[in-house]
């Protein structure tokens, strides 16, 4: 199913093949519209390392209690060609022009975290 013009419902499955329904459904639909504006911003693909994750999932790899990728409302991300800190400084620019929704950026050495969570979270991690 595609959810964007670049992104499919297949990229934010969870990693044992469980796909988002009912109300994750439509969460990932609005996370990935607002990675695609990103996309169309940088004007490179995104490649979404981690998406939806059901509950058990999430537990079973020691993922936050309240994970917004348990409501598939997050994604960890990867450009090529681009440092994960200027992928972070671009969403956060873009949240900034309102031309994103506001939410969770986080920082990490290989990847950038984006949820839409609503509120503003922000964070640097190891990883």
């Amino acid at each position: 199913m595609q959810l964007t013009q670049n992104f499919s419902l297949s990229e934010f499955k969870c990693p044992d093949g469980v796909l988002p329904e009912g109300e994750e459904l439509e969460n990932c639909k609005e996370l990935a519209e607002q990675l695609q504006v990103l996309r169309e911003h940088i004007q490179e693909p995104i490649r979404v390392i981690s998406g939806y994750r059901h509950p058990e999932y999430n537990k079973k790899i020691g993922g936050a209690k309240k994970s917004q990728h348990m409501n598939a409302r997050a994604a960890d991300i990867k450009v090529a060609g681009m440092a994960p800190a200027e992928v972070h400084r671009t969403v956060l620019q873009l949240i900034r022009e309102g031309k994103m929704l506001q939410g969770g950026v986080g920082k990490y050495s290989t990847f950038v975290h984006y949820d839409t969570r609503g509120r503003a979270a922000r964070w640097s991690g190891g990883k």
